[in-house]
């Protein structure tokens, strides 16, 4: 493990990067999780409040894990492995730090009379349904005590894993205000393949937002990461919005790639392997640059909304009353299906 920044519960206190965290044990994965290794550690915090300059749209999040299986050569959370001695790229993909005290943490924290019953989001940083939840089922039992304690929460995911917890959320989602996502950045499966082969089929995640909705559990979609040049094509764009909509998903949104330092690295040099023609104008546009221009932002999203519009007019009578329902409950209203592209430093961060 090298230089590992934390210390071991055992071993005379040092200085950690996270002092909160306590490594407790490694566990090497086996079976369907063999080549993953495991950081199991105590935190001393799990709810943690977003700094303020961040100008996220919430304010407290849970995070049970760092890194994540789901390997998507653009995730913005790689370089946060390198805090840890870790390396970003397939360190981030298969060592999976674990707050195995999560849940007990959870419900320690909001028992607390300083709690104010605040939203809590949850796949802030990397997917609370990758992979290893199947092994930990640590978001099911931070779901049963938000439901427990009627606790407004929103999920981001990429993963049909969610659909395990379809009785927890739509218990929630009874008593409190519940709101989950899937990220399908694109239905292209040569795409998918190459910039997030550890996640589900798109289709899948399609029809998990059809289920979610049926179930009384608000599901929209985030058509996200939009890469330029290799999946903003016209047909691309039409047919995840079509899907969506058709899903009765409660709103569509967008967000444009965005290339930090660390993870722009990791993202050229995978994607050169499978699209090479792509990296050299990908390059340029980003030359300088972590985030499209905001102009190239509102244009993703003017494009999505009248996609939106115009298979919404196509649909069903009760899909689109759901999704009108849906967007009345972000807050958007019938002639705002899809959210206009955030500034910069307000993109939703799993990307």
């Amino acid at each position: 493990m090298g230089g590992m920044r934390w210390r071991i519960e055992a071993d005379e206190p040092q200085q950690a990067l996270f002092a909160d965290e306590v490594l407790v044990d490694r566990h090497v994965g086996s079976g369907e999780f063999r080549g993953m290794e495991f950081l199991h550690v105590n935190a001393r915090t799990v709810v943690n409040r977003v700094a303020g300059a961040s100008r996220m749209p919430f304010e407290w999040t849970v995070n049970a894990y760092r890194g994540c299986s789901h390997a998507c050569s653009y995730c913005f959370a790689r370089p946060t492995h390198a805090y840890l001695d870790l390396g970003i790229g397939e360190d981030f993909d298969r060592k999976i730090v674990v707050k195995v005290n999560a849940v007990e943490r959870v419900r320690a924290e909001l028992a607390s009379p300083r709690w104010g019953g605040h939203h809590i989001a949850m796949g802030t940083n990397t997917d609370p349904y990758q992979r290893c939840e199947g092994k930990y089922h640590l978001y099911r039992g931070i779901l049963a005590v938000l439901a427990e304690r009627a606790n407004p929460f929103s999920l981001l995911t990429k993963s049909t894993l969610v659909l395990r917890d379809l009785d927890l959320l739509a218990a929630a989602a009874a008593v409190t205000d519940v709101r989950v996502n899937l990220s399908i950045g694109t239905l292209d499966e040569d795409v998918w393949r190459a910039t997030e082969p550890g996640t589900p089929h798109p289709r899948r995640r399609v029809e998990a937002v059809r289920r979610l909705n049926d179930a009384g559990v608000p599901c929209g979609v985030l058509v996200a990461p939009i890469i330029p040049g290799l999946s903003d094509g016209d047909e691309q764009l039409d047919d995840v919005v079509q899907a969506a909509v058709g899903a009765g998903a409660a709103g569509v949104s967008t967000v444009g790639l965005h290339l930090k330092p660390g993870t722009r690295e990791v993202f050229l040099e995978r994607l050169a392997l499978t699209h090479p023609e792509n990296v050299p104008p990908l390059e340029a546009r980003y030359a300088g640059r972590a985030y499209l221009p905001r102009a190239d932002q509102q244009e993703l999203a003017a494009r999505v909304r009248r996609l939106v519009a115009s298979h919404r007019g196509r649909s069903t009578p009760s899909t689109r009353s759901r999704f009108v329902e849906g967007a009345k409950a972000q807050g958007l209203g019938p002639g705002r299906a899809a959210s206009p592209a955030p500034a910069p430093d307000e993109q939703l961060p799993l990307f």
